[in-house]
């Protein structure tokens, strides 16, 4: 791992890098403008938007412009770059300008541009093009000038697709890095919010930031990020569910062990509870580290209303986590081996369902389970205009049909459609996902064994979540290991001045985020109250 410098701010490069660039890696600037063309254009072939612009700087000096017509501002080129490097300052005019003085007058009083650095690598200065910036090199300096010209078409910044809510911001992240950082600069406006920053993939080079609280965050929490994220060495990383995949802790398990979000207020809400984000350039997803399995039940809206509707509503939605997970498997286990379980008049009724069914009732459900998954698969993958009137007609027609035709029983079509249903209460899409993935083996093991395989199923799936973790924080934290300070924002939301610190459990720096009690000249008053009033104000 090596480590680039510039003015003000250090990137980290990891081992993973392009061939390349490796070969070019000590290959310094010497100053002679031919060679330096050659090695260039030797590197990029014959790229039809590489331009390579000679100019004379100052009317005297042969100097050039690297860059990407099709990814820079041509016209930041063109008015604050060539046009003032062509004519000499007029404090300058008279005088002999030796080659040692032309990087720094160029720099300091000719360029009219805020993002400027030297680079006296050729790797440098390639990897300067291919970042959409501009490169120069001056006939008789030994250093390059990196100028950043970049500019790439982007999408405004709208609200999150994936994460509707009815009282928040409506503000989401997009593919530019830098905008997202903004976005969370914004929000939190702190001069403890550390930024830092690596390149990850041999030939994408992608930009990644790690971006947490100074003095709030684990410290040793910070340095396994870095530690796990430098390690990774990967041709391209496209998106950041590809950093996600490396640095989780189990790699075979269904439930997500890393949260994403498109959401700015969400990410500054974790970085202030002492969590790290991860942010990828190109994606407009943020990891954030360490996970538990409560924070994907939880939405900002919990923490946006008051805490009596909101618990109400997290508990309805912990009910229908639980049945989109059981609901199936209970369902086949009664039918098939204890229908002495459900009231005589509703088996009845359930028995003249299924009366020409052909199928046992756990081969039903599993047909059943897996038309909604391939309906709910094709819903998503269509346009959205297709989409919507897919899964009227899948939902509608094709039940009706499979009724009609004795193909279904109509109580497993009700069934299947509340455990649908239920599976959308939860907020978090990888969550609902491990979900639905494991009611099939529940409803497998249901048909075989009944009751009893719905238990020992449960059981093995509490069982591996208690083995999970999320960089050493166990996953069903903090119910186990049991906090009570940490169950305040579990199972129900409490009033946020009883949450006065931050989670216990990830050992933040600075545990305290509420003050403790007012003053008393700080106390709420009433002061139209009227029986607090006193007469004579209360004639004037």
């Amino acid at each position: 791992m090596k480590k680039a410098s510039g003015k003000g701010k250090s990137r980290i490069i990891t081992r993973a890098s392009a061939p390349i660039l490796d070969a070019a890696l000590d290959i310094s600037l010497k100053g002679r403008l031919e060679d330096t063309i050659e090695a260039v254009q030797g590197i990029m072939k014959d790229d039809d938007d590489f331009i390579v612009r000679r100019f004379h700087l100052f009317g005297r000096y042969e100097a050039v412009l690297f860059f990407y017509a099709t990814m820079t501002d041509l016209a930041t080129i063109n008015n604050h770059i060539l046009k003032p490097l062509m004519h000499l300052p007029a404090h300058l005019e008279g005088g002999d300008l030796e080659p040692q003085r032309l990087r720094g007058l160029v720099i300091d009083d000719v360029l009219y541009h805020s993002s400027i650095k030297p680079e006296t690598k050729l790797s440098g200065l390639i990897s300067c093009i291919l970042r959409g910036d501009t490169a120069m090199v001056i006939e008789g300096v030994e250093e390059g000038i990196s100028i950043c010209t970049c500019s790439i078409e982007k999408r405004a910044v709208d609200q999150p697709a994936t994460e509707q809510v009815i009282r928040g911001p409506r503000e989401g992240f997009i593919e530019m890095l830098e905008k997202n950082i903004a976005l969370i600069r914004y929000r939190l406006q702190t001069p403890e919010l550390r930024i830092h920053s690596l390149e990850i993939g041999r030939r994408s080079r992608s930009k990644v930031s790690v971006c947490y609280l100074d003095g709030v965050t684990n410290a040793e929490l910070v340095e396994e990020v870095k530690r796990r994220l430098s390690a990774i060495d990967i041709d391209a990383v496209l998106d950041s569910g590809y950093l996600e995949q490396f640095i989780e802790d189990n790699h075979v398990t269904p439930f997500p062990q890393v949260q994403y979000t498109e959401r700015p207020d969400k990410v500054v809400a974790n970085l202030l509870e002492g969590r790290v984000a991860i942010l990828v350039n190109g994606s407009p997803l943020a990891l954030i580290v360490p996970t538990v399995f409560s924070q994907f039940y939880q939405t900002i809206e919990d923490y946006t209303e008051r805490f009596l509707l909101m618990s109400a509503i997290r508990m309805a939605r912990l009910v229908a986590l639980v049945f989109s997970l059981v609901f199936p498997a209970i369902y086949v286990s009664i039918i098939s081996f204890n229908p002495e379980l459900i009231p005589t008049e509703f088996a009845v009724a359930v028995a003249g369902g299924r009366a020409g069914v052909p199928f046992p009732a756990v081969v039903e459900v599993l047909i059943i389970e897996i038309s909604m998954e391939v309906l709910r698969e094709a819903t998503i993958r269509l346009p959205q205009q297709v989409g919507g009137a897919l899964s009227i007609v899948g939902v509608l027609v094709v039940g009706q049909a499979a009724v009609a035709a004795g193909f279904a029983s109509p109580i497993t079509v009700v069934i299947i459609a509340l455990t649908t249903i239920g599976s959308f209460a939860t907020p978090a899409y990888n969550a609902a996902l491990a979900l639905r993935l494991l009611r099939f083996p529940l409803i497998i093991m249901a048909g075989i064994f009944g009751l009893y395989g719905v238990v020992i199923g449960l059981i093995l799936i509490a069982n591996h979540l208690l083995s999970l973790k999320s960089f050493g924080l166990p996953y069903l934290s903090p119910l186990v290991p049991g906090n009570f300070k940490g169950m305040k924002d579990v199972l129900i939301r409490s009033p946020l001045k009883w949450m006065a610190e931050r989670p216990p459990a990830l050992h933040t720096q600075d545990k305290k985020r509420v003050s403790s009690e007012p003053s008393a000249e700080k106390q709420p008053k009433n002061v139209l109250d009227p029986s607090e009033i006193e007469p004579s104000k209360e004639g004037q």
